[in-house]
């Protein structure tokens, strides 16, 4: 297949161009045609205005110029670089901020550029902010319709990698197979394969740019829905599920006894995994829990369920600290009731383990709780029937398989998660499971109080941590670096812990805690601190999750704009877990407008859900929720929150596909045909 060739097959390649290609990713030929241009970085020259006609309306708008001077600015706050540009009707200001500066200084006058941006008034010419400029030249200009814009590195250009693109398509015309089964093409009106390839690149119209696109957004979405449904239909046909018995008695006293009442979120979420349990068929679902929302009680009903129908269960969390709360809760809501709960971690006595195990193997134990610790050969379930894994994105897929496979039976799979993922994104990253999700807290619970500082109120925020302290609370302080590399402008959390046990926390018992301690030094710390010897915890994002510590009733988060929404409202979730108010208070030395909006969001509203889409708005998927953690293949060209209807469309479409064996078959054959290996992944190609 000439698409997985090297680059270098290409006319024009040699090695320090295939050097410059590889920094894009791009070492194939199929890499170089799938190296579509941005999606903002088409230009129209028909189209293009001279700098007379452009309305200053805030609007984004295309046009062309030359470089007449550069200069750097600063208004007090941020620094910036101002090029000025002109052509035979008027003169712009373009303003370049941050990283964009060091491209700007580079713009030498009489260079031609094609400039995009908002345009407004300025006192004596048109400004320009966001812009995005290419360097043109007449050759390049001569002759052309809408030109495509690519993203480049090394000494690569736009002129270059332009006909770089059409040596490839060239190939493309000669030989390159449909990618989609015929009937899809139809059902879905897309077009064939090259003229979509030959559109995406080099449109004859917008209208035909449009239809490319959305060929190629379906074709990705599509092959990934097919791939994650598969799997699932897949792993469901070998072993046979266990249908539990409707709820009984043990259930109903373990419901009559627990401290609480279920709130109606819990009692919906725990109704859908009840029926599912009560099917043949093996339960795979997904359970988001918002921080605080009450989770493990309702894995602890799954788990009596389990139980009273004559099975075990077990529940693996991703550290010890974690799994020791969890055997913790699960022992005093099940135990009183004859269930057997037994708890398995790595560092447990040879003799002790022994012991567990053959209880296991037995049926003696009815719930095991543990960490890695139960994916080890020698554990040993004698009638397994449900498995749940807590914060699942902690392990791999195949962790979660190995887990699975030690039951003689397909047994059912309950995975809770506190990460909260919009549905349109848990559509694409967990396809082969049921969703349900669990918002609100439990009665009782007071909201934490967000407060937004910038540097200069850094003083009064550590005098309010000893405030807490002499209080009897806890605090955490948490921080985005582990030691300073002067690469990025952040407190590390080394030298925040120095500064403060030399400062205010001189007299305070505190502790550093981060990634890079043994496993073993970060449970006798977090041990201390869920104790309450320890008062202080200055920490890297270790904590964010399963941390369970009633007493700490303060978050103080530096660098907070280093941080996402979805990530900075987990670690709130650290605080408000007893019955005192408690206070997360973001510490931040930008103040740009942007900036302070965004953690505004976040001091606005305590719904995880919501900040999940919004960081989705802001940061985009990979930033949210880091697709590969999942085994899962980059998205090229769809946008999982643009594409929703594409994705519900794709999901609908494999779902009709994929109904018998000789479907599978071929589309077996058009994952093979693929410009590159991502999808093989999970196919199991």
């Amino acid at each position: 297949m000439w698409w997985k060739e090297s680059v270098t097959s290409i006319r024009g390649i040699g090695n320090k161009k295939a050097a410059d290609l590889a920094a894009l990713n791009i070492y194939t030929v199929g890499d170089l045609l799938e190296h579509y241009p941005r999606q903002d970085g088409y230009a129209d020259f028909s189209r293009l205005k001279k700098i007379a006609e452009l309305t200053v309306d805030g609007s984004k708008q295309l046009f062309k110029a030359t470089v007449y001077r550069v200069r750097n600015g600063f208004n007090g706050k941020q620094r910036f670089t101002i090029v000025t540009v002109r052509d035979e009707t008027g003169y712009a200001d373009l303003y370049f901020f941050m990283a964009q500066r060091f491209f700007a200084r580079k713009y030498k006058p009489d260079t031609v550029l094609m400039i995009t941006g908002r345009v407004k008034g300025g006192r004596n010419v048109k400004m320009v902010s966001e812009v995005n400029c290419q360097v043109i030249d007449a050759d390049y200009e001569q002759g052309l319709g809408i030109v495509p814009t690519y993203n480049l590195a090394g000494n690569l250009t736009q002129k270059g990698m332009t006909i770089l693109i059409k040596n490839a398509l060239a190939k493309a015309e000669q030989e390159l197979p449909e990618s989609l089964p015929a009937s899809v093409l139809e059902k879905c009106a897309l077009p064939d394969r090259v003229s979509a390839l030959k559109n995406i690149h080099f449109p004859a119209n917008w209208q035909l740019l449009a239809e490319a696109r959305r060929r190629f957004i379906f074709e990705e979405l599509f092959l990934l829905q097919c791939g994650l449904l598969y799997y699932r239909s897949h792993r469901q046909e070998e072993r046979q599920g266990v249908k539990h018995g409707i709820d009984g008695e043990k259930l109903r006293q373990v419901l009559e006894h627990l401290p609480f009442e279920l709130t109606a979120d819990q009692k919906r979420v725990w109704q859908e995994i009840s029926l599912d349990m009560q099917d043949v068929k093996p339960m795979h679902r997904i359970l988001q829990g918002d921080v605080g929302s009450g989770k493990t009680v309702v894995s602890a009903l799954a788990l009596a369920k389990a139980a009273e129908n004559g099975y075990q269960g077990c529940i693996m969390a991703p550290t010890e600290i974690l799994a020791v709360q969890h055997y913790e809760t699960l022992k005093e809501y099940l135990a009183p009731f004859g269930m057997r709960v037994a708890l398995l971690t790595g560092g447990m006595r040879v003799k002790k383990r022994r012991n567990l195990l053959m209880d296991l193997e037995l049926g003696l134990i009815d719930v095991l709780v543990g960490t890695h610790a139960l994916l080890q050969e020698d554990v040993k379930f004698a009638k397994l029937s449900l498995v749940v894994t807590d914060e699942q994105h902690r392990f791999g897929v195949e962790q979660r398989a190995k887990l699975t496979n030690k039951s003689e039976y397909a047994p059912d799979v309950l995975i809770m998660t506190a990460t909260p993922i919009p549905r349109t994104l848990a559509l694409t990253v967990y396809g082969d499971l049921d969703v349900s999700l669990m918002k609100g807290k439990p009665p009782g619970r007071k909201p934490v109080k967000t407060l937004c500082y910038t540097e200069e109120k850094r003083q009064e925020v550590y005098a309010g941590v000893v405030r807490q302290v002499q209080a009897g609370r806890q605090v955490y302080v948490v921080c985005p670096l582990i030691e300073n590399t002067g690469m990025i402008e952040a407190r590390s959390v080394e030298n925040v812990y120095d500064e403060l046990v030399q400062d205010f926390l001189k007299d305070i018992p505190c502790a550093l805690l981060h990634g890079k301690l043994k496993a073993s030094e970060k449970d006798n710390i977090m041990e201390e601190f869920s104790s309450g010897k320890i008062k202080v915890l200055v920490s890297t994002t270790v904590i964010e999750v399963g941390v369970n510590v009633p007493n700490a009733t303060l978050m103080v988060v530096e660098n907070a704009e280093r941080f996402g929404l979805a990530q900075l409202h987990q670690l709130r979730g650290r605080v408000g877990r007893g019955s005192e108010q408690s206070y997360c208070v973001l510490l931040t030395p930008v103040d740009s407008p942007e900036a302070l909006a965004r953690l505004q969001v976040l001091r606005d509203s305590d719904d995880g859900f919501y900040l999940a889409e919004k960081d989705l708005e802001l940061r985009g998927a990979g930033q949210l929720f880091g697709l590969r953690q999942h085994g899962l293949p980059d998205l090229r060209i769809a946008d999982i929150l643009r594409d929703t209807e594409v994705i519900v469309q794709a999901r609908a479409m494999a779902q009709s596909l994929l109904k018998n064996e000789s479907d599978w078959q071929e589309m077996l054959t058009y994952v093979e045909r693929q410009l590159d290996d991502r999808f093989q992944m999970i196919f199991n190609v």
